[in-house]
């Protein structure tokens, strides 16, 4: 089954963020969807592509887990700031590639060091399916 692929603005989700973030994709492809540019798998990097959550819940996370020590074990959310140090995990087999890399399509999932797991909520278009 095709699914939508993903590109600059799209809406994505962490399951310790308290809040959606879009991703930001820097036209290095030269590569466009619907005006914004295509994503790849290695479209990855904190604070450049994967933009901050609002606060962040995890227990790994070290300034969560220290507000919470001092508020005596009640967890208390800190702000986020995504550590995403592998590529995207591919949803499917990829099998378009830009730039030598693999699409990112909407099934792709994206793992946070503290824990989290980001997916791709609205992919940003939906016209471009990919296989």
């Amino acid at each position: 089954m095709a699914c939508p692929q993903v590109c600059s603005g799209a809406l994505l989700q962490c399951c310790f963020g308290v809040a959606p973030s879009m991703l930001n994709v820097l036209p290095l492809n030269r590569t466009l969807l619907g005006g914004m540019p295509a994503a790849t798998l290695q479209d990855h990097l904190p604070l450049v592509n994967i933009l901050p959550f609002g606060l962040c819940s995890s227990l790994a996370n070290p300034s969560v887990a220290a507000a919470t020590a001092a508020a005596l074990g009640v967890l208390t959310p800190m702000p986020c700031i995504p550590v995403t140090s592998a590529p995207w995990i591919p949803g499917g087999a990829p099998s378009v590639l830009l730039g030598g890399s693999p699409v990112l399509n909407s099934n792709g999932m994206l793992m946070c060091n503290w824990g989290g797991l980001i997916k791709v909520a609205m992919p940003g278009q939906v016209n471009v399916l990919v296989p």
